[in-house]
């Protein structure tokens, strides 16, 4: 990325990276869970993420950060994460892949729903309304009464809240941690889960010739999407960024219909705009709370 290009551009640039992993990431899911099932993919995606985590913490020499400080609250973040992923593979077998796009696009509802429990701050007019917003959105979203309420929608609105969660107990641990930290105790914490869950029943399926590509994809494409994420709000503010993000939502939509045949709901999107809507309304207002401050 060259510095003589604008911010805005190198964000969208990153954000691009973000969007194909995501979208990569539940392509290949979906495939994989025709053989596997959804620990034996986290199992697999979390030892991807091992290898490749302490590979470059060696190279660039950060392996010292790694302390046992905050083993408690990492364990208790990755829960929620292991619990949220597992449930969002789930999902995305079994309703469309639009849908359950737009239901992750809840957890930054749920974050400001719960941070004043998690983190003491105050529920604000803003936060208020965007709430709101998010729920109606959820509504259209899932059409309770007009629709058939599946294992699907309510399974993909749990994993909403697990990252929300996640997301809180995140922001937490940044206080004091270094991201190599955080990432190496993710990878390692979630790997343990997927052994005892994947093999409860004393069988756990290996990779195939064929299969392996698809599960690095998996670990591979995860760790990729959250890098690209955080490097592009590490350039533009969120207000820039979560626009582009969006388009996450549309593009998955296209994948859903042109390689799982799955058909275009435009109650999906109404509901995935008021949800948009409440979300970037409260960015706004925080942003521009911020600027007067200063």
């Amino acid at each position: 990325m060259k510095d003589t290009l604008a911010p805005e551009l190198r964000a969208a640039l990153w954000m691009i990276g973000s969007i194909l992993s995501f979208s990569f990431m539940a392509v290949a899911g979906r495939w994989l869970a025709e053989g596997y099932d959804t620990f034996e993919i986290m199992l697999y995606r979390s030892l991807t993420g091992i290898l490749i985590v302490f590979a470059v913490a060696a190279a660039i020499g950060t392996l010292g950060e790694i302390t046992t400080r905050s083993s408690g609250v990492h364990v208790i973040r990755n829960a929620f994460h292991f619990a949220g992923q597992n449930l969002w593979f789930y999902a995305i077998t079994v309703i469309p892949l639009a849908q359950v796009f737009a239901l992750e696009f809840t957890s930054p509802i749920w974050i400001l729903i719960l941070s004043p429990i998690f983190l003491g701050e105050r529920m604000t007019r803003p936060r208020i309304i965007a709430a709101v917003l998010g729920f109606i959105g959820i509504l259209i979203v899932t059409r309770p009464g007009a629709t058939p309420l599946n294992a699907g929608i309510v399974t993909a609105a749990i994993a909403a809240i697990c990252f929300a969660l996640t997301g809180l107990l995140t922001k937490r641990l940044t206080k004091t941690e270094s991201l190599t930290s955080i990432l190496a105790y993710l990878t390692v914490t979630q790997a343990v889960f997927g052994i005892i869950c994947a093999g409860y029943d004393g069988d756990i399926k290996l990779p195939t010739l064929e299969s392996a590509p698809l599960l690095g994809m998996v670990g591979v494409a995860g760790l990729i999407a959250h890098f690209c994420l955080t490097k592009a709000l590490s350039i533009a503010p969120a207000t820039v960024v979560m626009p582009i993000d969006f388009t996450r939502l549309p593009m998955i939509a296209v994948i859903g219909m042109l390689v799982f045949g799955e058909a275009l709901d435009p109650w999906v999107f109404v509901g995935a705009a008021l949800i948009f809507a409440g979300n970037y309304y409260n960015i706004w207002s925080e942003t521009r709370k911020a600027q007067v401050s200063d």
